[in-house]
């Protein structure tokens, strides 16, 4: 049995210090170099920008500068995160086409794996046949600059669950779109973990694995950002949603998105560091009860 190499990619708000995704500000106080160094150090193969922080990166860096400090680092699978409002043709349409150009002009020097997209966390009211023709026509953007398209689903928004995500994939019909599974959100929509063994492979753009406590603190929202527990340290089925997942034929890279007060608290390297360990034993845990479970030769045969 040949096991998986399991790369991991730190996400985003994994290497972004004392950043939060509900401040008026995203944008991390961390420079590029210091986070790509720190990611590299704890192992991480891969790693995730969010809009916001790419300007910034740029000046410092120019886009080969970019590119030239992931290879450097061992980075080779590169995530770029975040269109606001991409769905929108009214009043916010400016500001996503900009952030839309931004990520796409990037993607054409740094080649992302993929670029992923949120839904509309206000859960608003919304036209299912609109939102596939918009997500179908970015993910043909994607397409055309080599990189294909997530999004991700929460229980507060518009797409839920892991079955909202996927219908509205299938609506939009392109083959570079697809869902970005995050086990937060799976546990929290309470989605059976046995769902994840069907998910069509290529319809899985990236995984994203923490944990979290049995009880939700204040609202979804709030206990997403403040409170998710490194993988292993809360109550999810992680064994599971593994198993289930490379049962649908997922080998990586798994990403590891921990935001929370104690992560973001700590130094950014011990906090790569904690978050990666953390992540390769449950990991390796799900090899061995896999290993475990194996059908047994028949007597005779050997």
């Amino acid at each position: 049995m040949t096991m998986p190499t399991d790369d991991l990619m730190a996400t985003c708000w994994t290497s972004a210090g004392d950043a939060a995704s509900d401040r008026p500000d995203l944008r991390s106080p961390l420079s590029l170099r210091e986070r790509v160094e720190a990611a590299s150090a704890a192992g991480y193969r891969g790693f995730g920008l969010l809009s916001d922080d790419l300007p910034a990166a740029v000046d410092t860096y120019g886009l080969k500068g970019i590119r030239a400090l992931l290879a450097d680092n061992g980075i080779v699978h590169l995530e770029l995160e975040g269109i606001p409002w991409w769905w929108d043709e009214g009043p916010h349409r400016a500001e996503s086409d900009r952030v839309r150009h931004l990520l796409l002009d990037a993607a054409e020097v740094l080649e992302p794996r993929h670029l992923k997209v949120t839904p509309d966390g206000d859960d608003g009211p919304w036209d299912r046949e609109v939102w596939a023709s918009r997500f179908a026509g970015l993910a043909d953007q994607c397409a055309a600059v080599g990189a294909r398209l997530g999004i991700e689903f929460f229980p507060w928004s518009n797409v839920k669950t892991l079955h909202d995500g996927l219908q509205l994939v299938a609506d939009a019909g392109h083959e570079a779109g697809g869902v970005i599974i995050d086990t937060w959100h799976v546990a929290r929509a309470h989605t059976p973990v046995s769902d994840l063994a069907a998910v069509p492979l290529d319809r899985i753009i990236g995984v994203e694995l923490n944990d979290a406590d049995a009880d939700v603190v204040g609202t979804l929202f709030e206990d997403t950002v403040h409170r998710r527990r490194y993988c292993g340290e809360g109550s999810f089925d992680l064994t599971g949603m593994i198993t289930a997942l490379r049962a649908a034929g997922w080998t990586g890279p798994w990403g590891v998105e921990i935001l929370s007060e104690e992560h973001r608290a700590l130094p950014v390297g011990e906090a790569l560091d904690r978050a990666a360990t953390s992540a390769r034993d449950v990991l390796a845990a799900a090899s061995t009860h896999a290993a475990a479970h194996l059908p047994t030769q028949e007597a005779g045969h050997h």
